[in-house]
């Protein structure tokens, strides 16, 4: 069961149940073993109608942050292994996508998203867009070696990032 107390995570599990998306919430809550390695559970796998299906780890962020940034798009180094051990594991038929769930904190930002990836869950505001696993792994440049964390310069991301309603 997905964690309920996370606001990105219902946002999108409503958004795939508006869009009456087949899915499966995986239960995160434990770390999983496999081929003696400990790993990061992804948060859904999606079934997709237009290619491969899709197992999702939903990246929240606040668009813009507190700092006014725009486009946050990082993940932990860990995220990103796991992911991509995990698309392996699940064979050809399955990709691993990093979904970023913007929480749009002002409605004034909405211009910058495109209209059809822009969804209302609980009065609140949210848009989704993602980038596969394999592309940002290519892509990525580090964050904090301090915290493990990755991102996408903004520019890649946004040659990269797709809405997520495109790959359903």
């Amino acid at each position: 069961m997905v964690r309920r107390s996370n606001h990105y995570d219902s946002a999108f599990e409503e958004f795939l149940r508006e869009g009456c998306v087949p899915y499966v919430a995986v239960d995160e809550q434990r770390r999983a073993r496999l081929e003696d390695s400990s790993l990061k559970s992804f948060d859904f796998i999606v079934y997709s109608e237009n290619g491969p299906n899709l197992l999702v780890d939903v990246k929240g962020r606040q668009f813009p942050t507190a700092g006014k940034s725009k486009w946050e798009n990082w993940a932990t180094e860990d995220d990103i292994d796991s992911l991509q051990h995990w698309q392996r594991v699940f064979g050809d038929d399955f990709r691993a996508w990093l979904i970023f769930a913007y929480h749009i904190v002002n409605d004034r930002w909405e211009t910058e998203f495109d209209t059809a990836s822009v969804v209302r869950y609980r009065e609140e505001t949210y848009a989704f867009y993602g980038v596969s696993v394999d592309e940002f792994a290519t892509s990525m440049r580090t964050r904090s070696p301090r915290w493990g964390t990755v991102t996408l310069p903004r520019g890649v991301f946004r040659k990269l990032r797709s809405p997520v309603a495109d790959m359903l």
